[in-house]
């Protein structure tokens, strides 16, 4: 059984949702899931898994959170070599340029991008949203 940990940091509640979604997705595709808010989450809990998600939504001037996510991401940039990894997230203005620096920055440090982008919805996730969010966690689930 492949195991998936879902990291995410949420203000509203939006991100949180879709991290819900990924992790269902997995765990319907048969992966032993942890969803975790990154304020609990570990590297050691990361390193065990074949994939992961990291899911943030988009702050200030299209960033990552930068108290709690931020300092997590830069960490995960050193064990994410060789990984596949999803990243998720909403925003509420702008056009995922954050989505797309995140992209680019995991990427850079070695990581696959599961389906070769970031699964971002604007506000509040819809049904297609959740729905791209459940086929991300299968995917993650599938590696």
């Amino acid at each position: 059984m492949s195991k998936v940990c879902v990291v995410y940091w949420s203000q509203s509640g939006n991100t949180q949702a879709m991290a819900e979604a990924v992790g269902k997705g997995a765990s319907d595709a048969g992966a032993d899931v942890s969803v975790v808010y990154v304020g609990d989450a570990t590297l050691d809990a990361l390193k065990e898994c074949k994939a992961f998600a990291l899911g943030c939504p988009a702050m200030g001037a299209e960033v990552l959170e930068e108290a709690e996510m931020e300092p997590f991401v830069a960490d995960v940039e050193g064990i994410c070599s060789g990984k596949t990894i999803g990243l998720f997230g909403s925003y509420g203005w702008g056009d995922g340029q954050w989505m797309r620096d995140w992209e680019e920055r995991m990427s850079g440090a070695g990581a696959t991008i599961s389906g070769g982008e970031g699964v971002i919805c604007q506000e509040a996730p819809d049904a297609d949203a959740l729905a791209a969010c459940e086929a991300l966690g299968k995917a993650l689930a599938a590696v």
